[in-house]
């Protein structure tokens, strides 16, 4: 039984969609753990995303049994149940969009999480690498110092040192050490397997984290445009913008139930690794690496004993051993052999340099190292990247409500503009008080402008054409009003009868005119002043 850890607790989110039931296609149980290359463990995750396409489905079923309803059961609206209905429609278009930009906080956050944990596991898996092919290219170039380089000046040296057969026997000592230490050597475990694994899985995840990510940032921006067409629609009443962005709409809501499926799906298949990590490794890693090694790694704990102490100490002996040697040969065989300098030297420094490859050997070898990089995967993957996956499924079901209340408001819009519409419809458009009529002489200048009726003058032929009415209040008859339209300079018009009676406003004038009018006036009752005694 492997000891208890008390460096890694997957989250308690992991355990408890781990504990999520797993059913296959035919709803048969499958085991929870994680075994990716499983036909029936990959159905169970592939009928999580099936749930989603059924509330899909329940979705838009929903949507349309709404928009039937609505259709079917038209009431005709009284003028006191306009304002309700406009409200309603209000506070959904206000609910839904504060729905909508919470969801896209949401997503952000989950986003930027998930990207923070996957990449702090591609970190964790490029330093490891970095790790193993270090210790096989150490390896390796010790191995071939000691097979290509210190055999070259021990020949040489058996041959200039042939005169003495204590030296020769030194040679041969040292020969041996070398070969015990690559055997030593060749009994480390190879990683270039597992580096080769390794190198792969972090492009592929680098590549898939990529573009999930752009992807999700183009959703993001596409669920603020069509809240911004929503917006814009209702603003300006434009039916134009409300079925843009009913159509966009849709797409968004679609789309958020397959993001959901696949985050789902992605959340709970990782969670199933987070439970038990350490189990998934070792079964992965059984033909290429002993189990001693892969679990001194995995728990690094200082109970267990470091699989290759043995080979490090019989190296560093070895190396010792064979340091002596080659010193007390520069000390006592160099002022005999002048000649045998260059190829001691040379060994001396080939066994300094095998010193150091020692030394960083037997740091990258300690578990300490690898271990750090395996914590920090998992915790980077299982607390960060599932907690982020979490806050990406709310987002989608955020963005599936906002959008399904969106879809609900739009006919109740839609209606209630075309009711605004038909009462402006049975407006006057010559009313000079409509205020459509203003609007439209205001954006079409070339209509003919709308005069006052009040005016004393004009050079427009067509309102001679203009009669008065058939009554008038006023005790003056109509031709007194006629003249003194004469004398004002212009035609006899319209506009000059009194307007009590026909329900215009009262017209205005200038102070010249008023002037005149109130002088041509007091000579007239003058005149006319004996025909009606007092």
């Amino acid at each position: 039984m492997p000891p208890a850890r008390a460096d890694y607790l997957a989250p308690w989110w992991a355990a408890w969609l781990h504990g999520l039931p797993h059913r296959g296609l035919r709803l048969q149980p499958v085991p929870s753990a994680f075994r990716p290359r499983d036909p029936d463990y990959q159905q169970s995750l592939l009928f999580l995303g099936l749930v989603a396409a059924v509330c899909l489905g329940l979705n838009l079923l929903f949507l349309t049994v709404y928009l039937i309803c609505l259709c079917c059961c038209k009431r005709d609206q009284e003028p006191e149940t306009k304002r309700p209905h406009s409200c309603c429609v209000t506070w959904m278009a206000v609910t839904a969009g504060l729905i909508c930009c919470t969801a896209v906080g949401v997503g952000f956050y989950g986003n930027s999480e998930t990207n923070d944990g996957v990449y702090q596991l591609l970190y964790a898996l490029d330093h490891a690498n970095h790790t193993i092919t270090g210790i096989d290219s150490l390896v390796a170039g010790t191995t071939q110092q000691m097979q290509v380089g210190l055999e070259q000046h021990l020949a040489r040296l058996n041959e200039l040192l042939a005169a003495r057969g204590d030296y020769l026997q030194t040679l041969k000592f040292m020969q041996q050490l070398a070969g015990s230490i690559v055997l030593q050597l060749s009994g480390l475990p190879v990683w270039r397997g597992a580096s080769a694994e390794l190198t792969v899985l972090a492009s592929q995840v680098s590549y898939v984290e990529y573009y999930r990510w752009l992807a999700y940032l183009l959703f993001f921006i596409l669920v603020l445009t069509v809240c911004l067409l929503a917006c814009l629609g209702l603003a300006k009443r434009s039916r134009c913008l409300l079925t843009t962005m009913l159509c966009c709409g849709l797409l968004t809501l679609i789309l958020s139930w397959a993001s959901m499926a696949v985050d789902t799906a992605a959340a709970v298949g990782t969670s199933d690794f987070c439970v038990a990590p350490d189990k998934f490794i070792m079964n992965q890693t059984e033909s290429d690496i002993s189990a001693e090694v892969v679990h001194y790694y995995l728990y690094c704990d200082q109970s267990l004993s470091n699989p290759f102490q043995q080979v490090l100490t019989v190296f560093q002996r070895s190396l010792t051993t064979m340091q002596i040697q080659i010193q007390g040969l520069i000390q006592f065989a160099l002022p005999l052999f002048p000649t045998a300098e260059k190829d001691l030297l040379g060994v001396q420094q080939l066994l300094n340099s095998s010193e150091t490859s020692l030394h960083q050997l037997t740091a990258m070898l300690d578990c300490r190292g690898l271990h750090k990089d395996y914590l920090d995967a998992l915790i980077g993957i299982c607390y960060d990247g599932v907690e982020g996956l979490l806050y990406l499924v709310l987002f989608s079901l955020l963005v599936a409500a906002s959008f399904s209340t969106i879809i609900c408001a739009t006919p109740r819009a839609w209606k209630h503009f075309t009711g605004r519409d038909r009462d402006y419809d049975d407006m006057d458009e010559e009313d000079p008080f409509n205020p459509q009529a203003r609007r439209i002489a205001t954006h079409n200048p070339a209509r003919g402008q709308l005069r006052s009726f009040c005016s004393y003058s004009s050079s427009l032929g067509s309102q001679s054409s203009l009669h008065p009415p058939a009554q008038t209040i006023s005790n003056a008859p109509v031709s007194e009003y006629m003249n003194q339209a004469v004398l004002f300079g212009g035609n006899p018009r319209y506009e000059n009868v009194p307007l009590i009676g026909r329900g215009s406003p009262p017209p205005t004038y200038s102070p010249s005119m008023r002037a005149t009018y109130l002088s041509v006036t007091d000579e007239h009752v003058r005149q006319h002043g004996t025909e009606f005694p007092a």
